[in-house]
């Protein structure tokens, strides 16, 4: 049986709207630094290998929508090879939030892997 590709992009996508902010902060948090955008993508892409299926410009509004929420704070600083670029670190809020999704990841996660190596039902 072909299984429909539309199926698959469907699944992938509602995977990744649940973990790109987990994987923000988590990489947020790990940094001794503000990063801007493209450096968030860059770490996603060495960490993840591919594992978790983005484009750079999905992380965009998710950055803005965890700074509106306060989990993030930001800077524009200007740039010498184009525009000015906005860097982001985690906030206090971000670290605790970040604690509780952490928690709340490895309970699902253990759950899934249980269920689909059939010791769950």
């Amino acid at each position: 049986m072909e299984i429909p590709e539309s199926a698959i992009r469907k699944f992938r996508k509602e995977l990744n709207a649940g973990t790109v902010a987990l994987v923000l902060l988590a990489i947020l948090e790990r940094s001794a630094e503000p990063l801007y955008g493209y450096q968030i993508a860059k770490r996603i892409d060495v960490g993840g290998q591919g594992a978790l299926p983005m484009k750079q410009g999905t992380l965009y509004p998710v950055l803005r929508s965890m700074e509106d929420g306060d989990l993030l704070e930001s800077r524009v600083e200007p740039s010498v090879s184009g525009p000015p670029r906005k860097y982001y670190t985690i906030t206090g809020l971000g670290r605790a939030v970040l604690g509780e999704w952490r928690q709340a990841w490895s309970q699902t996660r253990d759950f899934v892997d249980a269920t689909l190596e059939g010791d769950v039902g």
